[in-house]
């Protein structure tokens, strides 16, 4: 398997980053600078994965993002929810359009799939799981089935998604990370950019939530002490 991952250095992509660097021959991650509040954490953390792992990394510019009004990329204030209210879909549903970036992921994987046919590599790895899929139709299993058919007759050498992640929950991605030696402690969550998580926005605590269902303490923490 010859992969391009999409690197955020999310919890998610972090995890499916490993799962392909263990069964993969030649791997080349890409992370995005498209205006997000945590860029420059993110770019950070992704190179420092790479880094670590001695894989080939590419960071790429998407400018006009940053002209998109919204909580990542825009003036808008991060929606702010409870711990409690993480199971409830009304509230979370609402937080999902607050931090949504129109067709994203469809631009992301677009890259991907041009990077793969370019450099004739057969997959592109994404972070895609069963608890964002509850309220961001781009990463369910509907839309990376829709978007495999679409390369198959959209492309020359018919490079196709994986998403190991896509039927786990973050507590079985943290579990799955600690068993397959993920770097976690390298992982970056929060959508803000600060020097150290805000643990208030809808992506820490839903990190801080998994981790305390896994019974496991949060390794990102313990470096940045």
């Amino acid at each position: 398997m010859k992969s391009i991952v999409l690197l955020s250095s999310g919890l998610d992509s972090t995890v499916a980053f490993k799962e392909a660097y263990d069964r993969s021959d030649e791997i080349l991650c890409v992370t995005f600078d498209y205006g997000q509040r945590a860029r420059k954490k993110e770019l950070e953390s992704a190179k420092a994965i790479c880094e670590r792992f001695r894989a080939g990394h590419m960071v790429i510019s998407l400018p006009w993002f940053r002209t998109f009004r919204g909580a990542l990329t825009g003036s808008e204030n991060l929606p702010k929810i409870t711990m409690d209210e993480l199971d409830d879909s009304t509230v979370t549903q609402r937080s999902a359009e607050q931090v949504w970036v129109p067709a994203r992921n469809v631009v992301f994987l677009s890259i991907g799939a041009s990077l793969a046919e370019n450099y004739r590599y057969d997959t592109i790895v994404t972070g895609f799981d069963a608890e964002e899929a509850a309220t961001f139709p781009d990463n369910t299993f509907e839309f990376v089935d829709k978007f495999n058919d679409m390369l198959k007759t959209g492309t020359l050498t018919h490079p196709e998604i994986y998403a190991p992640l896509i039927s786990l929950d973050k507590v079985q991605i943290i579990k799955r990370g600690i068993e397959i030696d993920a770097p976690l402690d390298l992982s970056w969550s929060c959508y803000e950019g600060k020097a150290a998580p805000c643990n208030t926005c809808e992506s820490c605590l839903r990190r801080k939530r998994a981790f305390e269902k896994a019974e496991k303490e949060d390794p990102l923490f313990e470096r940045l002490k």
